[in-house]
């Protein structure tokens, strides 16, 4: 599979023009009402049957629908398609599984689609005939459906760590190539091994829950365990991102700021290269911008719609 970068570099220059942009710090200062009159005759979310504000899930479904058909049509290679769209594919195989063995409804816990069907997934797990699911997703549905069949009952937790973990393995192959997908990988699964830690009690346990394709070794990792723990990643780029963590986690409170960074990541990369894009990258920065924008609707609705301030609904939003 390949594209012809030049045609699709062409399409992402047309289409960036519908991008919000700082617009939505404007609708900040909006209500929730003229918010959503001016993205809905501005075209956002275009096709989605609506009647009003609390409509505007659909809004954003309905636009998260349209870049998922444009990564389909328009995705370089088979690299770029998996490093946007794989991780559905594992979610709903984890939901299909769960449901499968606990009797449960699947239909609201299922995600768009990825790169496999939801029926295939689904004959593949009523059949027990994993291997059309490829390489670690395959290996992943095997290992959590011998879980269920030994043992009756499969915590969560346990589930989601055999899927995460299997999910950056085909992440690490399926982009081993690709030098900019590499980084990314390493930097997400830094970040993600950084979290894992400071939210387990010790490092043992940490250590079974770990992703591969970082940069970060066993030993570092550890070091967020000690009594010294805000300098254990000194000389790294996570030094900052750290501190974040642990400001938050000594107030008790949620990582909110590090997942903030850590969900912008990819559109913050890009954005601070936007004027040496090459090759592929015009189009994931193009993705990875509609995406946050998304984010930053739904986030938008949410908070207007609870009478929050726009000084406060600035704070907890995506890159703009």
């Amino acid at each position: 599979m390949a594209r012809d970068l030049l045609y699709t570099n062409g399409v992402v220059a047309a289409r960036e023009k519908y991008l919000l942009k700082d617009k939505i710090l404007k609708l900040c200062e909006s209500s929730a009402e003229e918010t959503f009159r001016t993205l809905t005759e501005g075209g956002f979310g275009k096709g989605a049957e609506v009647g009003s504000v609390y409509d505007y899930e659909k809004l954003v479904t309905a636009d998260e629908q349209s870049i998922d058909e444009f990564i389909r049509e328009y995705a370089p290679s088979q690299a770029e398609q998996a490093y946007l769209l794989s991780e559905r594919d594992f979610h709903n195989a984890k939901a299909i599984l769960k449901a499968y063995y606990l009797h449960l409804e699947v239909e609201k816990l299922l995600a768009p689609e990825g790169l496999i069907s939801i029926r295939t997934i689904t004959d593949c797990i009523k059949d027990g005939n994993y291997s059309p699911l490829g390489g670690a997703l395959s290996e992943a549905v095997s290992e959590t459906a011998k879980l269920f069949e030994s043992e009756g009952d499969v915590s969560g937790a346990e589930i989601g760590i055999i899927f995460e973990k299997a999910r950056f393995k085909h992440l690490v192959k399926t982009c081993s190539k690709n030098g900019v997908l590499k980084k990314l990988i390493a930097v997400r699964a830094d970040m993600t091994n950084i979290l894992t830690a400071l939210r387990s009690s010790e490092s043992e346990y940490a250590q079974k829950s770990y992703v591969e394709g970082g940069k970060l070794s066993i030993k570092q990792l550890d070091k967020l365990f000690s009594d010294n723990a805000e300098k254990a990643l000194e000389g790294t780029p996570y030094s900052g991102f750290l501190k974040k963590c642990l400001k938050d986690k000594a107030e008790g409170l949620p990582l909110t700021d590090a997942e903030r960074v850590f969900e912008s990541y990819e559109t913050e990369f890009f954005a601070q290269r936007k004027y040496e894009l090459e090759k592929a990258q015009p189009f994931l920065y193009y993705v990875f911008r509609r995406r946050a924008e998304n984010a930053n609707v739904r986030i938008l609705f949410v908070c207007l719609l609870a009478g929050m301030r726009d000084i406060d609904i600035k704070r907890r939003l995506r890159t703009i």
